[in-house]
């Protein structure tokens, strides 16, 4: 009997063991499922609101619809640049032949046919869209100096820090 009693509590003490084992396997396995389940309900809420941002995407009509305030945007912006064409062309003449004969003396050299503060903001507008890492323009002889002066002086073009002879416009987008 005493035999038997040892043997028994051997198995008891291994079958405790066994179910030791088995419970922390189970709280293992039951922590595993809550991370799965969690995992899963942030994957539907993200399909979810992915959906609700697909069925927010315009439709035909809101694409005709942008396309024309696009075409209307681009109409004001051509209305707005031939009005700005024609104020510095009625407020920023150039000047005329002449004056420059006066001021020149007759020995002078041959004269550079200027152009106009429009064609000048044209060009520095362009050089500082086309290349922003190299926005400055070489000052040719068709600038009218005063027209470099009133920009310079007003802010809306700077000198390079280096080569007086070149400007840039400032930018004034950043």
């Amino acid at each position: 009997l005493e035999k038997i009693k040892n043997g028994l509590e051997m198995v008891l003490s291994t079958v405790q063991s066994k179910n030791k084992k088995l419970e922390e396997d189970l709280k293992r396995e039951q922590q595993w499922y809550e991370e799965q389940k969690q995992l899963l309900d942030a994957f539907n809420k993200s399909e979810e609101e992915k959906n609700t941002n697909v069925k927010q995407l315009p439709t035909k009509s809101g694409f005709a619809e942008l396309k024309t305030k696009l075409l209307k945007l681009k109409a004001y912006k051509k209305e707005l640049l031939n009005a700005f064409g024609e104020f510095l062309n009625e407020h920023f003449p150039l000047p005329e032949k002449d004056e420059n004969a006066k001021n020149e003396n007759s020995s002078a050299e041959p004269d550079v046919k200027l152009i106009t503060l429009q064609e000048i903001l044209e060009i520095l507008i362009n050089k500082l869209i086309t290349t922003p890492h190299e926005p400055y323009v070489t000052i040719s002889k068709s600038f009218w100096p005063p027209y470099i002066e009133l920009l310079l002086r007003y802010g809306i073009a700077l000198r390079h820090p280096e080569d007086p002879n070149r400007m840039r416009l400032e930018a004034f987008h950043k």
